[in-house]
């Protein structure tokens, strides 16, 4: 069994201003998060597929 790693949580609606401007906005750090964690678990599975 794959060991599952926790998802990163969107931001709540109240989190992001909506105006467009900030740098890094709240969205960009979720998405980068998701990317890590997207990669992590891709690589447990190979490795999980190599076991077997």
């Amino acid at each position: 069994m794959t060991k599952q790693l926790e998802k990163p949580t969107p931001p709540q609606d109240d989190d992001c201003c909506g105006g467009g401007a900030c740098n890094p906005c709240v969205w960009d750090h979720y998405y980068a998060e998701l990317q890590k964690w997207r990669i992590a678990q891709a690589k447990l599975k190979e490795q999980a597929l190599e076991k077997e």
